[in-house]
C-alpha cells in the first residue's frame, strides 16, 4: 500500500487540486503559451514542475516559458535557475532588472519593501509577457497565501477581498492565474522537498522582521493548532460567499437588481446560491485528472 507522503501520493494530489482549479476558473485554453514566472522559490518550483506534468496529460496543446526576474540583490546566485532550467529542458528566459537599488533607496529605514518592491516586479512582469507573446502569466501563489491575504486585506485595509485565481489586469493585456489556488503550503513544502529543487531565499524581504503577512501566519497557525479546521472553512468562506448578508451597498443593488430581472426559475437558483452548502476541495475530494478538450 502507497504510503500517505509518498512523491507519487502527493504529486497526484497536487495535480488533482491544480486541474480542479484550471476547471473551475477556465485558466488554460488550446493554443496558450503560458509565462511561468520563477522566483526560486518552492512554490514557483513547484508550480513549475506540475504544469509540466499537467502539459504532458492534456487534451489541449499550450507551451510553458518560465520567465525569472533577477531583481539585482546581492549575493544573488545566477547560475542556479539556468542550469536547473537547462538540465529539465524547459525553455526559459531571464530578465534582469535592478529593482532592489530602487527599492533600498525610496523605502525608508524600519519600513517593508514588499509594496513597492510587487508594484516594479508586475510592471517588468506584464511588459515582458506583452513582449513574448504570452496569453497567461502564471503565479505560485497558493491557497494559504489566498487565505492571509484575505485577512489582510480586511484588518489592515478595511476590504474584502483576496488573490483570485484568475485576473485581467487593470489595463486588460494581461491575464494572470494562479494554478495553485487550491494547493495547501504543507503539500507543497512536501513536494518541493522530495523534488530536491534548489530553493534561492529572497535576500530582499526575506531578511526583514515584523512583516505584516508573517504575523497572520502566525495568527491562522495559532487557531489552526486550536482548531484544525480553521485553514480550511476560512478558504471554504471565499466560495461561500452570502451577498445579502454583506453591507456593500453597491453589492445589495446589483444583487436586488439581479434579482428583479431574474425569472422565476433563475429566482431558485439565486436562492440556492444562498443556501449551498461548501464545496471546498479541501473538503470533497475532487476527482481523477481530466481537462475539458476547449477549456480547461
Amino acid at each position: 500500500m502507497m504510503k500517505q507522503g509518498s512523491p507519487n501520493n502527493v504529486e497526484k494530489r497536487l495535480l488533482r487540486k491544480m486541474s480542479k482549479a484550471c476547471q473551475d476558473f477556465g485558466l488554460l485554453e488550446d493554443g496558450d503559451k503560458v509565462m511561468v514566472c520563477l522566483s526560486g522559490g518552492k512554490d514557483s518550483y513547484a508550480m513549475l514542475s506540475l504544469l509540466r506534468r499537467l502539459q504532458a496529460n492534456a487534451p489541449i496543446d499550450f507551451s510553458l516559458v518560465a520567465v525569472n526576474l533577477d531583481q539585482g540583490q546581492p549575493g544573488f546566485p545566477k547560475d542556479v535557475l539556468p542550469r536547473y532550467l537547462t538540465e529539465q529542458g524547459v525553455d526559459f528566459k531571464i530578465i534582469e532588472r535592478d529593482t532592489y537599488s530602487v527599492v533600498t533607496e525610496k523605502i525608508p529605514e524600519g519600513k517593508t519593501y514588499c509594496s513597492l518592491c510587487s508594484r516594479l516586479r508586475r510592471g517588468i512582469i506584464y511588459d515582458a509577457a506583452v513582449d513574448m507573446g504570452a496569453t497567461k502569466i502564471a503565479l505560485g501563489h497558493h491557497r494559504d497565501d489566498i487565505i492571509e491575504t484575505l485577512l489582510l486585506n480586511i484588518f489592515y485595509s478595511g476590504q474584502l477581498k483576496a488573490m483570485p485565481p484568475k485576473l485581467v489586469s487593470d489595463d486588460r493585456r494581461n491575464i494572470v492565474i494562479r494554478p495553485l489556488a487550491y494547493c495547501s503550503e504543507a503539500e507543497l513544502v512536501t513536494y518541493a522537498r522530495q523534488q530536491a529543487f534548489p530553493i534561492i531565499p529572497c535576500d530582499l524581504c526575506g531578511t526583514q522582521e515584523n512583516l505584516q503577512r508573517q504575523k497572520i501566519k502566525e495568527l491562522v497557525r495559532t487557531l489552526a493548532a486550536q482548531n484544525d479546521t480553521v485553514p480550511g472553512n476560512l478558504f471554504a468562506a471565499l466560495r461561500n460567499v452570502k451577498p445579502t448578508h454583506l453591507l456593500d451597498l453597491d453589492l445589495q443593488q446589483a444583487w436586488a437588481d439581479f434579482k428583479e430581472g431574474a425569472s422565476s426559475g433563475e429566482d431558485e437558483t439565486l436562492r440556492d446560491l444562498e443556501d449551498r452548502e461548501d464545496t471546498s476541495p479541501e473538503i470533497v475530494e475532487v476527482g481523477s485528472l481530466s481537462l475539458s478538450s476547449r477549456r480547461v
